[in-house]
């Protein structure tokens, strides 16, 4: 007998419920709840509140560029067997990544937008370039229309990416907040109806 079909709104999580152990699909309960709380929270937060949820997410950021640098720094200072050369280029790094993490929480609002416009260019560059292999590919694509249609509207969101970097990233930003709440809520539906009426194991 084939194993039964997951719901066709909870397809990406197909975990099968028949076969668990009760203290196993309470603990897939409880993780969807929880990842799915959490990815409700931020999505909320992003959504509404993108300017605070940018600055905080600079902040976390910076503090990853402090320990990071600390680390490295220290590695390259007390690591005995390790050669000279190495050492001296973890010391660097590690003085590179604190300076970076420092100048980060001397102006949070300076690097968020910084950091907006950098990963608003850097998409817009890659949308360029997937819509230039699209087109460059055409003779192996199972459509050809479809495919054309797709290189010029990567091409074209590319370039107004790189036209108006900070703009797209607020925008991107804002969509992945939506994406997170919609997720979210999918996965807090499927933490309470998952394994209900699954014959359960012992």
């Amino acid at each position: 007998m084939s194993a039964p079909q997951p719901n066709a709104m909870f397809a990406s999580f197909s975990l099968d419920a028949s076969g668990l152990s009760k203290p196993a699909i309470n603990t897939v309960r409880m993780t969807l709840g929880i990842t799915g709380a959490t990815a409700l929270i931020i999505g909320i937060l992003i959504t509404f509140w993108p300017k605070d949820s940018a600055v905080v997410l600079t902040v976390m950021l910076a503090i990853y560029l402090v320990i990071a640098g600390i680390a490295y720094a220290g590695l390259g200072i007390f690591s005995r067997g390790m050669s000279g050369g190495a050492r001296a280029l973890d010391v660097i790094l590690g003085i590179l990544f604190i300076v970076g993490g420092i100048l980060a929480f001397a102006n949070l609002a300076a690097t968020a937008v910084f950091l907006a416009v950098f990963i608003g260019v850097l998409i817009g560059v890659l949308w360029i370039v997937e819509g230039v292999v699209a087109l460059a590919q055409l003779g192996d694509a199972p459509s050809r229309g479809w495919a054309i249609f797709f290189g010029i509207l990567s091409i074209l969101a590319g370039i107004v990416l790189l036209f108006s970097p900070l703009w797209a990233a607020i925008v991107l930003f804002i969509i992945a907040g939506i994406s997170l709440i919609v997720l979210g809520i999918m996965q807090l539906v499927r933490a309470f109806t998952f394994g209900r009426g699954a014959p359960a194991t012992v």
